[in-house]
């Protein structure tokens, strides 16, 4: 019984829906680890067909020569005894048929979730801001889980069913290959019905899983934003959003069920049709055919076993249907190109400030306008340049695209004299730091989230780095000190020190090149001025690209960068700017509004 009738189908997504064929075959062929002792599974499994055959032919035996003639003990009890054994061989083989398939499914899902995980990790900035993160969690979690449900029973169903019914099969046409003609033409209404079911079932299941990724990623956003939901009044909102996408994740499985409800019925209502006519032909022209009684209570014997896998198959097919559409989602995230790839043999930026140049730098994210437009510009090693522009003009992107977090569409990116694409990652990694403004930690302690700025470094240079930016006032007043635990997201510290936090990180590191994001969020005035002189003191002796939010930034700066609408419109230094009266002055002006405000 194949699972792969149907090879085509119904678009979706604006693309063709690969067949479900297709889909094992290429699922298998990135699985090694699954088809690692696939031969010994199989091995197993056709014993385990084998040894229950053998009931149904001992129960013939005793019924033919054990008790026809009258009851010969010695032979009813060895054969009896003989059967015992089978059943227990049977048990036996079973146990470690399934072993086996847990075992090596768990080992190829663990590798697969490590690899999409990995995957999702290399997509550029560009291709991941295209996909909402909840949809990302889904693949990883969800789809993977119902692929482990399905090759944990599902898959072992239908190797043991699919074995036992061929066995079963080829023994039925030994008994009375009329009769197991009977049997055949009962079983293909059965194929076809679920060949005609099939294609309903896989766009069922994929709109499921699709449904499913929308709903976690609505539970992501409403748990990760409720602070400025319930602090704006959103929470009604954001209850609509969630509800409408749970509400279409129930009418998806709803709809799914309806194909579920079908199939499952299916192995009853013809198992019980032909259990009916092999008995009522077998006792009407068995006789005829030289058929025993022995060999009819066989033959229903194994039309029993033939029909016990039948009925698993019709239930195990409506989750393959649903593993399918899963593996579909998981595969789609691998078959996702990496835009930015990583040279072989890159070069090693040296271990000193750097240079920077760009030509002609256009980027776009996926399907979006342009976001840079032919930017050029050199900055010389050491210099401390600030970036200044109004919201969304582009200054956040140029400074991913300065790390290589994407590539541009067009024109290239310098630092060190080397094209940025030709840099070795671990190399660009040390000598190019973005400190972000949300100054993003991980839920563990202070001294962790600065180790995670140099591999290798020691307590001793984490201690080190929060000395030299002259934090060690901060770590003092710390409950806990360097162990203080910061919480999800670093939630349990303030803005700035989330951001003391992140420049003693990137301090740790020594970069030649430093990106700051300067925090929009105001932070009291002991934390702001230990900000200030920890930010002079990281960019001493560094190339410094700074993303100025306050007006000291600019106004401190050696060169300043306008940017508007994703051009380099205006660069000097503050005073120059000042007096040209252009984009510059108007943010000036503006900065002075809100200093005087406040």
């Amino acid at each position: 019984m194949s699972m792969g009738w149907w090879a085509g189908g119904p678009a979706h997504g604006g693309k063709p829906v690969q067949g479900a064929l297709k889909i094992l075959k290429r699922g298998l062929a990135d699985s090694p680890e699954m088809r690692k002792g696939l031969g010994y599974t199989i091995a197993l499994a056709m014993f385990y067909a084998v040894g229950g055959l053998l009931t149904p032919v001992l129960i013939q035996q005793i019924l033919d020569k054990g008790l026809s003639d009258g009851f010969r003990p010695r032979f009813v009890y060895t054969a009896t005894g003989l059967a015992a054994g089978v059943i227990v061989l049977v048990y036996l083989a079973g146990r470690a048929t399934f072993r086996r398939m847990v075992s090596t499914s768990e080992e190829a899902l663990k590798s697969l979730r490590v690899r999409v995980f990995e995957h999702i990790h290399r997509l550029s900035i560009a291709e991941q801001s295209s996909t909402r993160r909840g949809i990302f969690v889904t693949r990883v979690t969800s789809d993977i889980d119902q692929l482990l449900q399905f090759m944990e029973w599902g898959a072992l169903s239908w190797i043991l069913g699919l074995t036992l019914m061929f066995a079963t099969l080829i023994a039925m046409f030994v008994y009375a290959w009329q009769l197991a003609l009977v049997v055949v033409g009962i079983l293909v209404p059965v194929v076809l019905t679920l060949k005609l079911l099939q294609r309903g079932l896989l766009a069922a299941y994929e709109d499921v899983r699709t449904r499913v990724s929308e709903t976690l990623s609505e539970i992501s956003e409403s748990v990760m934003g409720a602070a400025v939901i319930r602090a704006y009044g959103y929470d009604e909102r954001m209850d609509q959003r969630l509800k409408r996408a749970i509400q279409n994740q129930y009418k998806a499985i709803i709809h799914s069920n309806k194909f579920q409800a079908t199939t499952l019925p299916l192995s009853d209502f013809f198992g019980g049709i032909g259990l009916a006519a092999v008995l009522v032909v077998g006792v009407t022209l068995g006789p005829d055919w030289g058929m025993t009684s022995g060999e009819l209570v066989a033959f229903l014997f194994l039309v029993t076993l033939f029909l016990q896998p039948l009925g698993e198959i019709a239930e195990t097919f409506d989750q393959t249907q649903t593993a399918i559409a899963a593996w579909r989602k998981v595969l789609g995230v691998l078959d996702t190109p990496i835009d930015v790839v990583e040279p072989r043999d890159g070069v090693v930026l040296p271990h000193k400030a750097l240079a920077v140049a760009t030509e002609d730098l256009v980027f776009a994210y996926v399907e979006g306008d342009l976001v840079l437009k032919g930017i050029d510009l050199e900055v010389d090693a050491g210099a401390r340049i600030a970036i200044v522009g109004e919201t969304g003009c582009g200054k956040t992107t140029f400074a991913k695209l300065l790390c290589r977090l994407a590539d541009p569409n067009e024109g290239r990116i310098i630092v060190g004299g080397t094209d940025l694409r030709e840099v070795d990652p671990a190399s660009r990694r040390t000598a190019i730091r973005l400190v972000p403004q949300d100054g993003f930690l991980f839920d563990t302690t202070i001294r962790n989230n600065v180790l995670y700025g140099r591999a290798g470094a020691s307590e001793a240079e984490v201690e080190l780095a929060f000395e030299e930016l002259g934090l060690t006032s901060f770590v003092e007043r710390l409950p806990n000190g360097l162990d203080t635990i910061v919480g999800e997201r670093g939630d349990s510290l303030s803005v700035g020190e989330r951001q003391l936090v992140a420049l003693a990180r990137a301090q740790i590191g020594d970069p030649g090149l430093l990106i700051l994001d300067e925090a929009t969020s105001a932070v009291d005035p002991e934390t702001d001025a230990l900000l200030q002189d920890a930010l002079e003191r990281l960019a001493e002796g560094r190339t410094s690209l700074t993303i100025a939010h306050r007006l000291s930034t600019a106004e401190n700066a050696e060169l300043v960068l306008v940017f508007d609408r994703g051009r380099i419109v205006e660069r000097g230094t503050h005073e120059e700017l000042v007096k040209a009266g252009g984009v510059y002055a108007r943010l000036h002006r503006s900065w002075l509004g809100n200093t005087r405000a406040a």
